[in-house]
């Protein structure tokens, strides 16, 4: 029994283009499971195929930002008696956004083939064994010679 023949107390009569629609409706969905069943493993077959084009566009978007990063990757070579700071790698856990996490100036001993460079402390001596990896070479600044500077000054500022 239907809810309308409960409230109203007879069965409900649609019009004639709402029964035709809805003829129509119940024909679409009562389509053969065979053509069904050919859609279904089409579009099946179209998702693997957009799933595969994606695989391989995202493998040569990697390739390629992979190869614009090593080539902006700039190889350091260190030479006997280079001077360098080494990377303390502890300072992270210090507070402070000022202070530098290099440390030095350290002086090349030794360069040895796989990567390993042997620095020797200005300071104190001492004899490390590092990776080239921590390095960076030191870049002394302008040295300012004890030479006598005449004053200039500018006659209103004067007192």
């Amino acid at each position: 029994m239907s809810p309308y023949r409960i409230v109203f107390g007879k069965s409900c009569r649609l019009p004639i283009e709402l029964e035709h629609r809805a003829y129509w409706a119940i024909k679409q969905f009562n389509m053969n499971f065979s053509e069904s069943g050919k859609k279904r493993k089409l579009d099946i077959q179209e998702l693997e195929e957009i799933r595969n084009e994606a695989y391989e566009n995202e493998v040569l978007y990697k390739e390629k930002t992979k190869s614009f990063h090593e080539m902006m990757i700039t190889r350091k070579v260190f030479h006997k008696g280079q001077k360098v700071l080494l990377y303390h790698s502890r300072f992270k856990l210090i507070p402070g956004k000022l202070r530098s996490c290099w440390v030095g100036p350290f002086v090349v001993t030794n360069v040895f083939k796989h990567g390993a460079i042997e620095i020797t402390s200005e300071k104190t001596g001492k004899i490390f064994k590092v990776n080239g990896h921590h390095l960076k070479t030191y870049y002394e600044g302008f040295q300012v010679k004890n030479e006598e500077v005449e004053e200039v000054m500018d006659p209103k500022y004067q007192d």
